[in-house]
């Protein structure tokens, strides 16, 4: 399972009106390319994730589009669809063209383009991850992560308090990210006062609708020595579609099979962790991540995180989204889920500056379609 992170490359996030979904694929490719000291003409399969261009952009057939624009026509290109698992989904679907041996190195893309369209068009799109039933009664993402929120609070005693701080610390570090979406940090008393948008979930405990695109090269060859990240362990687990199936609302079943399954392939255990990308498309999500994979029992994940258990300078053990995650960075659906490798292979090569977790040698990226209907989970390591 050692595939090497050859190259890296990522678009500023946020609301990109002037940015088309060509020009956000080409810059993030471009980036990666230059960063990994190859030839575009080495580039043997294109893996592009997205979610939502077929619905608001009617335009489904992103691997032949990319690859024309791309110069890479001839090449072999796949379109990967999870929901906000796509961009995980696609890294697994590069990596094991490579392991079949049918290609030696891959492009993988994530790239989402959002802000062009009306709120109420990218929800309703949006929630085709959602069960039948789950559209029929109106449900929208925020509520139905409302209603883990609240299951989580009945059983744990998680207080509002105690999700603001997701948020506050994710702002934290976006405020050291300069391609992040929101650079500047916020109180827990500002989380709090903002608007509600599903009870007890306000505005700021919600990711935004972001335009983003991130590029991930990977490799069987052997690259130079600064470029050494290798993805050790890639797995993927399901569960329901719809919440009404899931016999606990305090946890993501498909996390924490991806996550031991994970472990076990990479040889690691979770004390091995440095650094970790988790997908906090709302505030509870993260707790219930930081749980389910193993870095905090249920229930002690929230008094932590006031703590500052889980933020730069402040962190026991592990720090969790040093990007800022989807909360600070954005969440351009396609995307999120190869920013996160573009995260970790930078705090595993030493360069992400202010944001740096000290002597990373091993990071973990967790991304999540749905409700966790679908969980995808990477190690890399150094």
């Amino acid at each position: 399972m050692n595939i090497t992170v050859a190259g890296i490359g990522m678009t500023k996030f946020g609301e990109l009106w002037a940015a088309s979904p060509r020009w956000l694929a080409s810059e993030a490719v471009h980036r990666a390319i230059e960063d990994s000291g190859m030839e575009k003409k080495s580039i043997q399969g294109l893996f592009v994730a997205n979610m939502l261009s077929g619905m608001l952009g009617m335009q489904g057939h992103l691997g032949a589009l990319f690859a024309e624009e791309l110069g890479l026509s001839g090449v072999p290109a796949y379109t990967v669809e999870g929901a906000c698992a796509s961009g995980g989904l696609a890294i697994h679907a590069g990596m094991m063209s490579i392991l079949s041996g049918q290609y030696d190195t891959v492009l993988v893309l994530g790239v989402e383009k959002m802000t062009d369209h009306k709120p109420e068009l990218v929800s309703s799109a949006l929630m085709g991850a959602g069960s039948n039933e789950e559209r029929l009664t109106g449900a929208t993402f925020p509520g139905l992560y409302a209603m883990l929120a609240r299951s989580h609070m009945e059983k744990y005693g998680t207080t509002e308090k105690q999700l603001a701080a997701v948020s506050v610390k994710n702002h934290f570090h976006a405020s050291f990210n300069p391609l992040a979406q929101f650079t500047h940090p916020i109180t827990i008393d500002t989380v709090l006062k903002s608007s509600c948008v599903a009870d007890p979930l306000k505005l700021l405990d919600c990711s935004p609708v972001t335009d983003g695109a991130a590029a991930v090269i990977l490799t069987k060859k052997v690259m130079r020595a600064s470029s050494g990240v290798q993805i050790i362990a890639s797995q993927i687990a399901t569960d329901t579609l719809g919440l009404s199936g899931r016999k606990s609302l305090t946890e993501l079943a498909a996390t924490k099979i991806a996550a031991k399954k994970a472990f076990q392939q990479a040889g690691v255990e979770i004390n091995d962790i440095d650094c970790a990308e988790v997908h906090d498309c709302f505030t509870i999500a993260e707790i219930l991540a930081i749980e389910d994979i193993g870095f905090g029992n249920k229930g002690e994940v929230g008094p932590r995180m006031e703590k500052g258990v889980y933020t730069l300078g402040t962190a026991a053990r592990v720090v969790v989204n040093s990007s800022g995650g989807l909360k600070g960075c954005g969440h351009p659906i396609g995307a999120t889920g190869v920013k996160q490798i573009v995260e970790i292979t930078n705090q595993l090569r030493g360069a992400c500056g202010k944001r740096q977790v000290k002597n990373a040698k091993c990071g973990l990226a967790h991304n999540v379609g749905g409700t966790g209907a679908t969980a995808v989970v990477h190690i890399l390591k150094k």
